[in-house]
């Protein structure tokens, strides 16, 4: 049975902190490539930062990016899944709470950072080996 853990394995954790401006944050974000990252305080995980919030809670209520703190417009109330997961689970979360990202916690610890993408991902490259072992099988076998 696969586990979170074993998704997030090897991959870096990209976070900001509490007091960066919205700018800092979105700048960030375009040069890591990604559409969502943690906020963090002191290595505590505070809110996550979207490219939703960043239409929904700045563009269209017109604040200035470089002197609004992301603290003000970050998503705080979060869905979050244990590493020991697994992937049903994860999925299930998302569904429930109706989110494409969650915050991976060990210990109440943040460990990583999941997506519906990289669940995706991951079950694609998962079923895209067991059929090419299935092809070689069959192939032995004939």
């Amino acid at each position: 049975m696969v586990r979170i853990q074993d998704v997030i394995r090897g991959r870096d954790l990209y976070s900001v902190q509490v007091n960066q401006s919205v700018a800092d944050v979105t700048r960030h974000m375009a040069d890591l490539r990604v559409g969502a990252i943690l906020v963090l305080e002191n290595d505590k995980l505070r809110g996550l930062f979207s490219e939703r919030d960043l239409m929904t809670r700045v563009v269209v209520e017109r604040r200035n990016p470089e002197s609004t703190p992301v603290s003000s417009v970050m998503s705080t109330n979060l869905a979050t899944v244990d590493e020991s997961s697994t992937l049903d689970e994860a999925l299930d979360c998302m569904n429930q709470h109706n989110c494409r990202h969650l915050p991976v916690l060990c210990n109440g610890r943040v460990t990583g950072f999941l997506s519906m993408r990289d669940l995706m991902r991951f079950e694609l490259d998962r079923k895209t080996e067991e059929l090419q072992h299935l092809h070689t099988y069959l192939a032995g076998s004939a």
